[in-house]
């Protein structure tokens, strides 16, 4: 059964994500921005706090760690090999690991590249990528190489179509006024762009998103379509070298 999804807008325009078992009531957070958002949340639904996912180590993703444990005491999970800059774990885990929220398999994917040591959680129909794969786009390369990102790309597109995206930010407009300069004549992501500029202008949240768009939208998902090589001057070049201009250029937009 796939999992109950809640969203959460958190600081500026970052999510936090409470995914909840169906079967056993068992709710995990995943990423803590802040902590009032979440704790109202939590309190509306009155849902408690079983389990506690950090992705990477950015202060954005951690900083209300402390405030919601204080409220809800849940063992946290993280990256055995980041735990040197995450908060304390009582569960570390690597690429392949797999464990249980309920009656929901979790599988944990290394995503690097944004940071060196960021993990995606996958099961009950989801991937939380946060700066890894999100809306339109992907998280700037900041520790990793570009083309360690690009592999991590890759992983996400053997998923099912349906699979739904928890990324981190509301950055998805910004991501779609330069993703038409790189892929211009793709009718699908001019639909997105128009489809997100409404939901914006309305206050509704653009995230999360489903795999089936961002395989037929997202630029960092297409490096290996002909048409955007060719935009680019790259026709006949790898998919990793022209993912790497993408982003290169995304980096100077």
């Amino acid at each position: 059964m796939p999992l109950d999804i809640v969203t959460i807008p958190c600081l500026h325009d970052n999510y936090a994500f409470l995914a909840r078992d169906p079967g056993t009531g068992k709710t995990a957070l995943i990423d803590i921005p802040e902590a009032a958002p979440i704790l109202a949340a939590l309190a509306e639904r009155d849902w408690t706090l079983d389990e506690i996912w950090i992705t990477h180590h950015h202060w954005d993703h951690v900083g209300g760690l402390e405030e919601i444990r204080r409220a809800h005491p849940a063992p946290v999970t993280g990256a055995a090999a980041d735990r040197g800059r995450l908060p304390p774990l009582d569960r570390a885990v690597a690429d392949g690991d797999r464990f249980a929220l309920g009656e929901t398999e979790i599988a944990i994917w290394d995503v690097s590249g944004h940071t060196v040591g960021h993990i995606a959680y996958l099961g009950g129909g989801a991937a939380f990528t946060a700066d890894s794969l999100m809306a339109l786009g992907c998280g700037r390369v900041f520790e990793g190489t570009k083309e360690q990102m690009f592999h991590s790309m890759e992983k996400f597109k053997a998923l099912p179509a349906g699979t739904v995206i928890c990324s981190g930010h509301e950055y998805t407009a910004a991501n779609g006024a330069f993703a038409i300069t790189v892929d211009p004549d793709n009718p699908a992501l001019q639909r997105r762009i128009a489809d997100v500029e409404a939901a914006r202008t309305s206050g509704i949240a653009t995230v999360p998103s489903t795999l089936e768009i961002e395989l037929a939208t997202n630029p960092y998902l297409r490096a290996d379509d002909p048409q955007i090589a060719a935009h680019l001057g790259l026709g006949g070049a790898a998919p990793v070298d022209v993912f790497v201009e993408i982003r290169s250029r995304k980096d100077a937009f």
